[in-house]
């Protein structure tokens, strides 16, 4: 049986893409790894092409959900980065170490944002 914290994380996901319109999913795999533990691979497509890839580690650590590792990678139809959430940590002068966001042209600090914005954030960023 999943610990209530992963099940509650697992669920959260699955329900923000279900309302999302105008995606197609295209790859949709939860890994549950034990009760603790689970990776999500998803890739989502936008009516307009951008594509959403989701990579995504967690565990359950003191009663509390952790993300291992994760990637958030967006592009438009033509391959373009539009933006990429992840901790890999190789920018270790960031305010937010390991975790940042790639955009164009820059890398910035940033939070490990929640699914739900980065579909919001998808939204936004396509003409």
């Amino acid at each position: 049986m999943l610990h209530e914290a992963l099940a509650n994380y697992l669920e959260t996901v699955e329900q923000a893409v279900l309302e999302s319109a105008g995606i197609d999913v295209e790859r949709y795999i939860e890994e549950v790894l034990t009760s603790k533990r689970a990776n999500l691979r998803i890739r989502l497509r936008f009516a307009e092409g951008h594509l959403l890839e989701i990579n995504e580690a967690v565990m359950v650590e003191d009663d509390r959900l952790t993300s291992l590792d994760y990637c958030y990678h967006c592009q438009n139809k033509q391959n373009h980065l539009i933006f990429r959430y992840d901790n890999t940590p190789h920018f270790p002068n960031l305010l937010t170490f390991p975790h940042h966001k790639h955009l164009p042209n820059a890398v910035i600090a940033s939070e490990t944002p929640e699914i739900s914005q980065v579909l919001q954030e998808v939204r936004k960023a396509i003409p």
